[in-house]
């Protein structure tokens, strides 16, 4: 079976390897970067702007695939899986109307207000900067912290926090003014009320009508230890043997499923089926789960943690997902722990350092066990330079937490070059800070 990916990350690299682990798949990639881990198990690869419709159709044409799938958000905004359903090619990811989940969080707070859905919170939508200070400043007095956030895509660097990134409100109409002078992610912005908790996401396969859920897993978007510094695209991420979080109750959990089973439905009565991978990103407050965002596809790096513990066969999975029979299938995940971590670029994610060569021990990192994902990382004449982008990730899978993450600690020291990572992510030090911090709020 012939199988259309596009996209060149290590979100990418993992949908690859567990779509090869079917050993039916010819696997043909189109990505901007040649990713030596995706390269060598495709069968042919295309060189281009994933954005690029022109390309993308040149080589579906060339290469006439059973099924695409499709990784990252830029293609998803362009109308790329629009245009592959045109061409009759059953598609996994949703089309540009429905994928406005991500690409405009106006979009998605909206939908939320118009449909009612639980874990909303206080908002307001930006066309210029006229009223944005009366708004911040009603936030104040109501002794709210802000967030503020571009309405379009920013490659999940674009939201500023008041207490993180901004020393306060005021710094946050600074920041406002900047996203318009600037048009930083379009040049339209949302400001949102700060939540106070713990972050989680929860992914899920849908297929129009049905969604079904993966493991919760976390996430670490800030660049230091910690939990300090900028916000990134991820830094690293774990789940748990039993599918939950050590902070999550049965309800917290049933709760953050049902508003995105809302979601859903919401979508597809406002603009139609939403065929592909959902991730929500929550945070868990005193007064339960409540939505930061979506992702219109596989967060990353969530899919790292998520696709290796898969036990049902991925390409059955997709083909569910595009046919609208994921109702059909009995989906199954290993109970099994996993801890992520990345290596990324030194300045990143402010100044990061590009086209440095990297050096990677692969026969050691099997060796340890642990599960290698190449990210940004462009591969020439045998060597490897990094992008300026995460450059690549470790996994480690094992029964407990502190196996998992002993695993994936052991096989990033050999990763070398101008990068750094998060040591703490993963250890049960950290994790205990969030439980505690959870059961703080909850009293």
């Amino acid at each position: 079976m012939k199988v259309l990916l596009i996209g060149g990350g290590a979100r990418e690299h993992a949908i690859a390897g567990a779509l090869k682990k079917n050993n039916s798949v010819k696997l043909y990639t189109l990505m901007k970067n040649k990713n030596p881990g995706i390269s060598r198990i495709s069968e042919k690869v295309s060189l281009n702007a994933e954005t690029d419709l022109d390309a993308v159709k040149k080589f579906a044409e060339e290469i006439k695939p059973d099924l695409a799938v499709i990784g990252p958000e830029a293609p998803l905004g362009v109308g790329v899986a629009d245009m592959l359903w045109d061409m009759d090619i059953p598609t996994v990811g949703p089309k540009k109307l429905p994928a406005q989940i991500e690409t405009s969080k106006e979009f998605m707070r909206n939908l939320f207000k118009k449909y009612n859905i639980k874990g909303s919170l206080k908002y307001a939508a930006f066309d210029s900067y006229d009223g944005v200070e009366k708004f911040i400043d009603e936030m104040t007095n109501l002794d709210i912290d802000v967030v503020v956030k571009p309405v379009g895509l920013t490659g999940g660097k674009g939201v500023k926090v008041v207490g993180e990134q901004l020393k306060d409100n005021e710094e946050a109409k600074k920041y406002a003014k900047e996203i318009f002078e600037k048009s930083i992610g379009g040049g339209k912005l949302i400001i949102e009320e700060k939540l106070v908790g713990v972050e989680f996401t929860l992914h899920g396969f849908v297929d129009g009508k049905t969604i079904t859920f993966m493991p919760a897993v976390q996430d670490h978007p800030h660049a230091y230890e910690n939990d300090k510094g900028p916000i990134t695209g991820g830094m690293g991420s774990y789940s748990c043997p039993n599918h939950s979080l050590p902070f999550l109750t049965e309800d917290d959990l049933n709760e953050a499923k049902e508003i995105m089973k809302n979601t859903v439905d919401a979508i597809k009565k406002e603009v139609g089926p939403y065929q592909g991978f959902l991730y929500g990103q929550f945070m868990l407050t005193a007064d339960g789960p409540k939505i930061i965002e979506y992702n219109a596809r596989f967060g990353d790096p969530e899919a790292m943690n998520l696709l290796p513990i898969l036990k049902t066969d991925f390409l059955e999975v997709c083909n569910a997902i595009a046919n609208g029979e994921l109702d059909k299938l009995n989906i199954e995940f290993e109970n099994k722990a996993t801890v992520c971590k990345y290596v990324v670029p030194e300045g990143y994610p402010l100044n990061p350092v590009k086209n440095k060569e990297i050096f990677v021990d692969e026969d050691k990192i099997n060796e340890i066990g642990a599960i290698l994902f190449y990210a940004s990382i462009n591969e020439n004449d045998g060597k490897l330079y990094i992008t300026g982008s995460r450059s690549a990730a470790v996994v480690g899978v094992a029964d407990t937490i502190e196996e998992a993450e002993k695993i994936a600690e052991n096989a990033i020291q050999y990763i070398k070059g101008d990068v750094f990572y998060r040591k703490d992510i993963g250890t049960l030090n950290l994790i205990n800070k969030r439980i505690e911090k959870m059961n703080n709020l909850r009293k």
